[in-house]
């Protein structure tokens, strides 16, 4: 299974008898599945077959989806909704008795939702129907083609993040063969120390600096760090090798990968070393931006 990205565009038209639509559906980053429909008034009903469908085709983003309806060659009825109208000057004359406000206006009234009803002739339920069938095929039609775009964006993410991957391996290498973790290294600069404090006062005592010596020195051995990022490195290659919504495996892994890098940075007695978990933490933090827009 590929990977895919959480971001893309999709663009898709119908049309069904004198109803004619287009549907716009976009996508960003999310820790989850959120989707924003804007519809027509009248087609308020399709949401929630229009959600399921989405949740069968992804897993995890923002989704925004527009559609826009229009009719074309039928001519609108402008209808007053004489209920609704009296309703409304019953409440305004009523408000008028409490309150000393500016009288209503004609045109504050109308654009009041529900005084004017716009309607179209020929509206048939059958034709109605079928356009809302059209619609949610083409709403099928316009995440295929989102899922198609992400996909191809995750491909390219894959490729940066195996990069990231083999450049962090190759730090964590660089670290392992640091010539200041050498044995003979970590003694000699351990000797030092400690000639140093004997030789600045005779009130040590030669065998406990030797404990803590040893003690300081197993402190300060990394080894345990390399072999966890040789680890998360090597699952994070293969659940990107293995595809599929892995975006929140492999933020958990780029945030251990981060810990790790920290630890090495703490228990470095080394310039170099620091160094290279300096540039470890930089690639690190590389990683999980990009692994940030994986679905």
């Amino acid at each position: 299974m590929a990977l895919s990205s959480m971001t893309g565009f999709a663009r898709a038209d119908g049309a069904w008898g004198s109803y004619v639509w287009t549907w716009e559906v976009r996508s960003v980053n999310a820790k989850g599945l959120e989707v924003r429909f804007r519809l027509p008034t009248g087609w308020e009903l399709l949401e929630t077959m229009l959600r399921t469908q989405t949740a069968k085709s992804l897993s995890r983003g923002t989704v925004s989806a527009v559609l826009n309806v229009r009719r074309e060659g039928v001519t609108p009825t402008v209808r007053v909704n004489e209920p609704v109208l009296g309703a409304v000057i019953a409440t305004i004359e009523d408000l008028g008795r409490r309150v000393k406000a500016t009288p209503a206006t004609l045109d504050g009234i109308l654009a009041l939702k529900g005084v004017i009803d716009v309607l179209e002739d020929n509206d048939t339920e059958s034709d109605r129907r079928a356009a809302d069938a059209g619609i949610l095929e083409s709403y099928s039609q316009a995440l295929a083609s989102l899922a198609t775009m992400r996909r191809h964006e995750g491909d390219a993410l894959a490729r940066i993040l195996l990069n990231r991957i083999a450049d962090l391996e190759a730090l964590v290498s660089r670290a392992d063969s640091t010539p200041g973790r050498a044995v003979d290294a970590v003694k000699a600069r351990l000797k030092e120390q400690v000639a140093a404090l004997l030789e600045s006062s005779d009130r040590f005592d030669a065998d406990r600096l030797h404990q803590e010596a040893l003690l300081l020195a197993a402190k300060a051995d990394i080894r345990e760090e390399l072999d966890r990022l040789h680890a998360h490195l090597s699952q994070a290659r293969h659940l990107l090798e293995g595809g599929g919504a892995v975006g929140r495996k492999l933020d958990f892994l780029s945030q251990e990968l981060n810990r790790e890098a920290n630890t090495l940075c703490a228990k470095s007695n080394d310039v170099e070393l620091t160094r290279i978990g300096l540039e470890m933490k930089g690639a690190v933090e590389q990683f999980r931006e990009q692994v940030q827009n994986l679905e």
